[in-house]
């Protein structure tokens, strides 16, 4: 009467990957994304009817829509490729990272300048005592 269902818990059904135990959010790679954003736009098809047949709530859907959507206006109208905000994160904190070494080393080269100064000034010289020297009591 019934279809028996599977017992596999990682199995995967119509709507996707099945989530047991206590993972609560899946993870879609970013071809799985782009596939769902480019069926969503088929004609016929809309993001409510995408996202209940992948079970994902449409405003995630509308979301992954929109930043491809303005990663392509961006790309075009700077006519260059679109970074991963991760990467501009990453690069960020480097160059944080390297402005702080600059000052460090800035700081250093002062400090070494004022010393070098100080030992180029010529010091008043004082006459030499000296310790040996002849003794004139007599």
């Amino acid at each position: 009467m019934g279809k028996a269902m599977s017992s596999d818990p990682t199995a995967l059904s119509r709507h996707g990957e099945i989530l047991s135990g206590v993972q609560r959010r899946r993870r879609w790679s970013t071809a799985e994304k782009i596939r769902l954003v480019e069926e969503s736009q088929q004609p016929g098809s809309s993001v409510s009817f995408v996202a209940r047949r992948y079970g994902i709530s449409p405003s995630l859907l509308f979301r992954w829509k929109r930043r491809m959507l303005e990663g392509g206006h961006q790309a075009v109208q700077a006519d260059e490729e679109v970074v991963a905000t991760s990467r501009v994160r990453e690069l960020e904190r480097r160059v944080r990272d390297l402005e702080r070494l600059l000052g460090r080393k800035t700081m250093e080269v002062e400090i070494l300048k004022e010393a070098l100064d100080l030992a180029r000034t010529k010091k008043p010289t004082l006459p030499l005592v000296s310790w040996g020297g002849p003794t004139g009591a007599s």
